[in-house]
């Protein structure tokens, strides 16, 4: 027991030095500017596991009808947050859906100068918890990542966000669930 100790010990002490060196090596002056996690390799979406469950980020990754809103996700720097424990709702417009939209609002959503305001579009489609289909009620408001609520309405058996974005589809994650949505969800006007 007192060996195993031993040994936990000397590689936490081993494992923290060499952190503390390399963390040391980068705060000079002439050192390159800062990099998002994700950039450096190391961030929750950097973490290699081929036996779990696929978390939201990779789930939507992982189908052709989402690689707009993977896009999104990307430019917005929210692939980390999306990859963590959760639980997350997440309402996943189609490439069909963000094709509704006026021409070149994607485009200009993706400029880095707008990024601010598709961090905030993209988390009116998130919700902090797991919500099923069949626990939503009629009538029920949720909470959204960015402070403002969608509305849910319920009929005949279909769920419906804010009145016209149908759920097509569910897909459970690692993380969370997912409801494919037919339409963007647009933030209310502050």
């Amino acid at each position: 027991m007192k060996k195993n100790i031993l040994l936990f010990m000397t590689v936490f002490v081993m494992a923290f030095m060499t952190s503390c060196k390399t963390n040391n090596t980068n705060s000079s002056s002439d050192a390159p500017a800062e990099t998002s996690a994700a950039e450096d390799g190391i961030g929750q979406s950097k973490v290699q596991d081929d036996e779990s469950a696929k978390n939201v980020v990779q789930v939507a990754a992982s189908s052709k009808d989402h690689s707009t809103l993977v896009a999104a996700v990307k430019a917005a720097g929210l692939v980390d947050a999306l990859s963590n424990a959760g639980p997350f709702t997440v309402f996943a417009p189609t490439n069909a859906a963000f094709d509704k939209l006026p021409k070149g609002t994607v485009e200009g959503l993706l400029k880095p100068e707008k990024k601010d305001d598709l961090i905030n579009i993209l988390q009116y489609h998130v919700s902090v918890g797991v919500y099923k289909t069949e626990n939503l009620q009629d009538g029920q408001t949720l909470g959204q990542v960015n402070g403002d609520n969608i509305t849910i309405t319920k009929k005949d058996g279909k769920v419906i966000v804010n009145g016209k974005a149908n759920v097509i589809a569910t897909i459970p994650a690692s993380n969370g669930i997912i409801h494919i949505i037919d339409e963007v969800l647009l933030p209310p006007a502050q």
